[in-house]
């Protein structure tokens, strides 16, 4: 029997899964509204929570602290001090209204799989560190990935001078919150210092639902192209205008979301398209709308494939605003990369999920993650778990016990089988 087989005896026999939903659950109390999940970046509950997150990394075994943008990063030391880490981790905020697994499952999961660990005396030739990144979600100042990109050392410091709803700048945030601005630069890594990153997360879709399985190896994390739209035309009596001299803007939005969801659904190569939010003035009933704002959505498996469809997709909406007559300004707002997740990363995390006796299922994500910055300075995998309905972002969003538990065995079992790429 090997060490792991010896520590984690019989699947029906581990504690981890039970640990792991009691801590989310835990951990989902803290909260800025009583009535659902809303936990956001450097407010008074971010911190709450953090401070418990690192109360469990010292009850594993970890060091533990804050670093300067407010992510939550423990270590456990390897066979001596100082030697390059596997670096585990998620983000522990949220969006408003949210589900209580999105992020912390795979931050609780870390610790608990170290904690395993520190019972039964095992170190390593490499170090391990877990992070519980600060802000993944960008709900408070609209910029995604900020704790990642701290650690990645791609923080920009423009976003410094970004405001909140209430007026407060990130800046301002800080240091309500503890922080200083001017250290950022001291949270970043260099490659030197990883020997790679794994993240844990749910699926946030029905894939391995539907195909009945626990666990999934993630291929990629798709790339996303974001794009804010306005047309305006001429706002008018709605009863006096005839159809043929109308130039609506909200009718023209109307056929440019159209388009889009056609351009999507004829494309059998995973492209998908989201308008999530559309905004008509002056918005009175018997007024023609004379401008329409909307935001746009594009993600594909492949940056070329996203690109393609951008740029397809552009040229019809130019040819609607034209043939409506309406003046069109369209931005791009937001371009993430798609990033491959590396080969030997995921091999080891196929043989870990096959030694658990789980198929091995490769599955490309939608969602953005925090590999997506930590891409920059160490090559990045994911696990994903199965959530009930494919649900996320939602206070419905759920994984069954046994699924926490399986995803715990095969990212424990990665650990103590980790090899690092050998150079060259």
């Amino acid at each position: 029997m090997s060490e792991m087989n010896a520590g984690v005896s019989g699947r029906g026999a581990s504690p981890l899964g039970e640990e792991i939903v009691g801590r989310i659950n835990r951990l989902a109390e803290i909260s800025e509204a009583p009535d659902n999940l809303t936990r956001i970046f450097l407010t008074p509950e971010l911190r709450a929570a953090a401070d418990l997150i690192m109360t469990w990394m010292r009850e594993a075994g970890m060091s533990a602290h804050l670093d300067a943008i407010g992510n939550v990063c423990g270590r456990y030391e390897g066979e001596r001090l100082g030697l390059p880490c596997l670096m585990l981790g998620s983000h522990y905020d949220t969006v408003r209204d949210a589900g209580r697994w999105d992020g912390p499952l795979g931050v609780l999961t870390a610790i608990s799989c170290v904690a395993d660990l520190n019972k039964r005396g095992r170190r390593f030739p490499f170090a391990i560190e877990v992070v519980g990144f600060a802000d993944e979600e960008g709900v408070r100042f609209a910029s995604t990935l900020l704790g990642s990109r701290a650690v990645a050392g791609t923080f920009n410091e423009r976003v410094l001078a970004s405001k909140d709803s209430a007026g407060v700048s990130m800046r301002e945030a800080l240091v309500q919150f503890g922080l200083d601005p001017d250290d950022i630069g001291a949270a970043a890594r260099t490659r030197g210092q990883l020997l790679a990153y794994v993240e844990l997360h749910i699926e946030q879709g029905p894939v391995l639902e539907a195909r009945g399985l626990p666990v999934g190896v993630v291929s990629a994390i798709a790339g996303a192209t974001r794009l804010a739209a306005r047309l305006t035309g001429m706002a008018g009596h709605a009863g006096t205008v005839p159809m043929a001299l109308r130039r609506d803007a909200l009718a023209g939005a109307a056929e440019c979301i159209a388009a889009i969801e056609q351009l999507c659904r004829a494309d059998d190569g995973g492209l998908v398209g989201t308008v999530g939010y559309l905004h008509a003035m002056p918005g009175a009933t018997n007024v023609i709308p004379g401008q329409a704002h909307f935001t746009i959505d594009m993600r594909a498996p492949t940056d070329t494939h996203r690109n393609r469809a951008v740029t397809e997709m552009v040229r019809q909406i130019e040819a609607i605003a034209k043939r409506r007559k309406l003046e069109l300004q369209l931005d791009v707002t937001h371009e993430n990369r798609t990033v491959p997740c590396a080969p030997w990363l995921k091999a080891q995390i196929a043989e870990a999920a096959a030694a658990e006796d789980y198929p091995v299922f490769e599955l490309a994500s939608g969602a953005g993650h925090d590999g997506m910055a930590m891409v920059d300075i160490a090559d990045v995998a994911m696990v994903f778990v199965r959530c009930r309905g494919g649900i996320s972002h939602h206070p419905d969003e759920h994984v069954e016990v046994a699924d926490a538990d399986a995803g715990a065995r095969v990212l424990l079992r990665l650990i103590e089988n980790f090899r690092p790429r050998q150079a060259g």
